[in-house]
């Protein structure tokens, strides 16, 4: 029988709530509704959420100030006709600047207010234009400077950047994510792999009760408590064409036809990413795995010893079964750190060369931070996320252990 939470015992996890309120539940929710917005933070139309058109009321006056005072410095080197046609634009340019004087921000502008300004800013190009198209033989203080101030006046007017699921449908053309994706799937499953092995030899020597095994599990370890930024580091330089112990090591033994091979091919760089990390997160595995052999109880292997199983026998009818929960915890949370990784690759590779090593959190990162592109960065996110929830129910289901459990 489950007991039901008290109102009293629920105010203890009140805060923990909020934490994860605020930490957790609200950057995802953010991220998801950057999906449906082209949001750029490099482009003053794109740097905010519009559902409909809005008008950048402050540009948009200061650029029809800047027209009127461009004009008045050329205004005294024309005729009579032009000055006064000149005139007649500057008075122009002051009515339209009325109109929107009492405004602020980024107004929602209708449809006949955005061709109404659409309108002005072509007719003024054109009569501007004009008038120093009619005195070419006159060098103006400000003819080259006018198009780029009418051109910002076309920019003042903010399209709506909402896109709905079109970034969705963008992802599934986009090659480059697909490639992304491959070698994201082909570093997890081998280093996984590789891991998983090794982890568990690891895991076997370490259960035994022998001499020394406190100084072999603090070793162990040593790999895993350096930080990966600092790991990555190291393996760069011992995989350096010029110097590098690592790479001149295989290149004598014929793994590789020479040392710039490791880092300067695809598929060098990605098998550099992985021996790194395989030496990195190894014990991490074989800690897991360690705390699920700690819990069978002896007697089984000692009754199985007694019925004349051998130590083969015995890892796969006992061992292997029994750790089935531990197995799945062990898998799962190095499958879902390997698929997520960014900083080994970024500081190692840089998703490189020519993006053979980009995983998709490198890609997401580039989109995001490089371009500004947080709006298809966060679509490319969160088909991450689709895939991490993918793993981790075909892991449950496949492995079939009740990880959780109400008793």
């Amino acid at each position: 029988m489950v007991k039901r939470m008290t109102f009293k015992q629920f105010l203890y996890i009140v805060p923990l709530l909020a934490f994860i309120a605020v930490f957790s539940i609200y950057p995802i929710v953010t991220s998801f509704m950057y999906t449906f917005f082209d949001y750029r933070t490099n482009d003053q139309q794109y740097n905010n959420f519009y559902f409909s058109q809005k008008l950048n009321v402050k540009l948009f006056l200061e650029d029809c100030d800047y027209v009127n005072y461009f004009l008045d410095a050329d205004k005294t080197l024309l005729s009579v006709k032009d000055a006064a046609a000149v005139d007649a634009i500057e008075q122009k340019v002051t009515d339209e600047k009325a109109k929107y004087a009492g405004m602020t921000g980024t107004p929602t502008l209708s449809n006949a207010q955005s061709s109404e300004i659409s309108d002005f800013v072509k007719s003024l190009r054109q009569e501007t234009l004009a008038i120093y198209d009619r005195n070419t033989g006159i060098e103006f203080y400000n003819k080259e400077n006018m198009p780029q101030i009418l051109d910002d006046m076309d920019a003042c007017i903010i399209e709506s950047n909402f896109i709905g699921l079109r970034g969705y449908a963008e992802l599934f053309s986009d090659t480059r994510f697909w490639l992304a994706l491959g070698h994201t799937v082909y570093f997890t499953a081998v280093s996984v792999l590789l891991e998983f092995v090794l982890g568990m030899l690891l895991a076997l020597i370490m259960n035994k009760a022998m001499k020394g095994i406190g100084l072999i599990r603090t070793a162990a370890l040593i790999p895993w408590a350096i930080p990966t930024a600092v790991s990555a580091m190291i393996w760069s330089y011992l995989y350096d064409g010029s110097y590098g112990v690592v790479a001149k090591i295989f290149a004598d033994i014929g793994l590789i036809k020479s040392q710039t091979a490791m880092l300067l091919t695809a598929n060098g760089a990605m098998s550099s990413a992985i021996l790194a990390d395989v030496w990195k997160t190894t014990p991490y595995m074989a800690l897991l795995l360690l705390g699920g052999l700690q819990i069978i109880d002896r007697g089984l292997y000692e009754s199985a010893a007694i019925d004349g199983a051998g130590q083969v026998k015995i890892f796969f009818k006992i061992t292997l079964p029994l750790m089935k929960s531990s197995i799945l915890v062990a898998l799962l949370f190095r499958t879902l750190d390997a698929f997520r990784v960014y900083d080994l690759i970024a500081i190692l590779t840089g998703g490189g060369p020519g993006n053979g090593t980009e995983s998709l959190s490198v890609y997401s990162y580039k989109l995001m931070f490089g371009q500004s592109n947080f709006g298809y960065g966060s679509v490319v996110v969160t088909g991450m996320f689709i895939c991490v929830a993918i793993i981790a129910f075909i892991y449950v289901k496949v492995l079939g252990a009740e990880v959780m459990s109400n008793e």
